[in-house]
């Protein structure tokens, strides 16, 4: 390593102040030189005179005034002051079972960087026809790092009769980038209901990735007439690998077991159904 006699130290020390453009640099190189002290150990304690204020920098123009702005132009706005929208189709699949059936799971918003309009959606479509859906409309705002509280609406179809929720939960990215998700629901005729999400992704090169997915719907109370029981009623979990021909567009194998408990379980056997299946999954995900 090659050392620096004190002459080319504080030459150095000089060449990195004029491009800093930070005085107090200039200053100390100019006191160690003289081997004196303001405050009597070796540092300045008070910025010298003719430093230039950094306030002053601009000489008084700001985003919306100042001799370089022009009449009738808005001033410039910084990225978390514009709204954006986008679209995410995060399962579009076939799902191979007993009675095979397509789903799909997107999520659209619209808004800024703090506060957002959403909508999300998720259905399966068997038979020709849309067999059951479930819609929510959100209003979304950050409040914390990586996470947001929304509230809102749900909408549910299906072979029964329509439900309609009031909605609030919280979704984020938790500490070793797990994306998580929990919403609490109040019904009609006092149901509740509570639903938990959890994703991963495992980057296994640039453009193949391996997403481990699980959910869980929990109730408060039987629901007969769409045949949905108290306590835990249903989850899932599988693994889906993709392959992203762009980062906006990657087709996915995947494998799912999807199960339902209690007396959701006891409904779905009373009408000739199975309890707990493995299935095959195969579809795409894209965003715009």
């Amino acid at each position: 390593m090659k050392l620096l006699s004190p002459g080319m130290a504080a030459g150095h020390c000089l060449l990195a102040g004029l491009a800093l453009g930070e005085p107090h640099l200039l200053a100390q190189t100019d006191h160690h030189a003289g081997h004196g002290s303001a405050a009597g150990d070796g540092t300045r304690t008070e910025a010298p005179a003719e430093a230039r204020d950094p306030n002053a920098y601009a000489d008084g123009t700001g985003l919306g005034s100042g001799p370089y702005l022009l009449p009738g132009v808005p001033p410039p706005r910084m990225a978390d002051q514009h709204h954006f929208a986008g679209l995410l189709l995060d399962r579009f699949e076939w799902v191979g079972a007993d009675d095979a059936f397509a789903a799909y799971d997107a999520t659209a918003w619209f808004g800024g960087s703090y506060q957002r309009l959403v909508v999300k959606a998720e259905g399966d479509y068997a038979d020709g026809k849309l067999d059951e859906s479930r819609t929510e409309l959100l209003y979304s705002q950050a409040v914390a790092s990586f996470w947001d509280a929304q509230g809102g609406l749900r909408q549910d179809t299906g072979p029964g009769p329509n439900r309609t929720w009031l909605a609030a939960g919280v979704q984020g990215l938790a500490p070793y980038w797990f994306e998580l998700e929990a919403t609490v629901y109040l019904g009609e005729g006092g149901r509740t209901a509570l639903k938990l999400q959890a994703e991963y992704e495992l980057l296994c090169t640039q453009r193949l990735a391996l997403q481990p997915r699980a959910e869980l719907d929990i109730y408060g109370k039987n629901d007969p007439e769409t045949a949905t029981g108290s306590g835990l009623s249903s989850a899932t979990a599988g693994l889906r690998l993709r392959y992203e021909v762009s980062r906006q567009f990657a087709p996915y194998l995947g494998i799912e077991w999807a199960g339902n408990f209690g007396t959701t379980a006891d409904y779905v056997r009373a009408e000739g159904g199975v309890s707990s299946e493995v299935r095959y999954v195969a579809g795409i995900r894209m965003w715009i």
